[in-house]
């Protein structure tokens, strides 16, 4: 995929680009046949893709989780969890767990899209939600799972020359996956599946 320009979009054409119909996932990261291989059906998830706006600019706000973390420990990723019983769906489970991990309320986030979900190696079955968040905001991380939350440009992540496909041995399902890794930025590492999350976001949006 070329680099496309998405700092220019308003807030209307992002919008707009998000509600066409989503394209499949590009062939380089789709482990969705990876379902045949387990004997339990898939556990629903929901990660927030949070965007905002800073001096004309669009970023993405990420977490870092703890070492001792429940999932994902040590990793980047998007605010986000398991669907919980008292969950109603995909988008209040989004909204819950942000709240929850960085102190941000539902209600000052614009939902603006849904995904396509994944389904991860770790049988997750991924939705992402795309919102559009305050910045600045009072956060307030769970220090037991969140060790600190930061920002990318938009415009950064969407350009292919800074991530790259990697070969990785998953030892539980004794196979070879292709995995996405961005370049560090700021000494922070996007890999996996929040990568490929990100990556597919940006195709629909370049699409």
């Amino acid at each position: 995929m070329n680099n496309c320009s998405l700092d220019s979009l308003s807030e209307f054409e992002l919008i707009s680009r998000l509600a066409n119909n989503p394209p499949a996932q590009s062939t380089e990261v789709t482990i969705d046949s990876l379902s045949k291989l387990y004997s339990e059906p898939p556990r629903e998830a929901a990660v927030l893709i949070p965007l905002f706006q800073n001096e004309g600019n669009w970023h993405v706000l990420f977490i870092h989780r703890t070492e001792d973390s429940k999932e994902h420990s040590g990793q980047v990723a998007f605010p986000g969890g398991r669907l919980e019983p008292r969950d109603e769906s995909v988008f209040q489970t989004a909204l819950r767990e942000t709240q929850e991990e960085i102190g941000l309320d539902s209600d000052r986030v614009k939902i603006i899209a849904r995904l396509n979900p994944i389904h991860t190696i770790s049988n997750y079955h991924v939705t992402p939600i795309v919102g559009i968040i305050p910045w600045p905001f009072s956060y307030k991380i769970q220090v037991q799972e969140v060790k600190h939350i930061f920002t990318i440009p938009l415009a950064w992540l969407s350009d292919p020359n800074h991530r790259e496909m990697k070969t990785r041995y998953f030892e539980p399902l004794h196979i070879d996956l292709p995995v996405i890794y961005y370049e560090k930025y700021n000494g922070e590492l996007l890999w996996g599946v929040s990568a490929r999350i990100m990556v597919n976001f940006i195709e629909q949006l370049c699409n």
